[in-house]
């Protein structure tokens, strides 16, 4: 009963492990870490460049379905972007999001 009951413990770690580093597609927009959230929209993409460009901040992507905001890894990728509304493709781990993929939302 207990190697069993060992074997199920073990088991969920490897599969919660596996989920920590989730690979997948969210839809968002390009904001900057000044504004965050408050940036989430197609207006913002001036004020996001200016931040960045000027006052050191960086490029983050805000989830449409929780407006939780990830770290962006790739921050060329998305510099052209800001203020759009995106899907991206890639790796979150905790707050960071890894990119490896990106395109306009329909």
């Amino acid at each position: 009963m207990k190697v069993k009951f060992a074997a199920g413990l073990a088991l969920s770690l490897c599969a919660a492990v596996l989920a920590l580093g989730a690979d997948g597609s969210w839809t968002g927009y390009i904001s900057d870490s000044a504004c965050g959230a408050k940036g989430a929209n197609e207006k913002h993409a001036a004020c996001a460049a200016k931040c960045v460009n000027e006052k050191g901040a960086k490029y983050v992507f805000v989830n449409d379905a929780d407006h939780k905001v990830y770290n962006i890894d790739d921050q060329k990728a998305v510099a052209a972007h800001a203020g759009h509304h995106v899907v991206v493709k890639g790796t979150v781990s905790g707050d960071d999001l890894k990119l490896t993929g990106l395109e306009m939302a329909k």
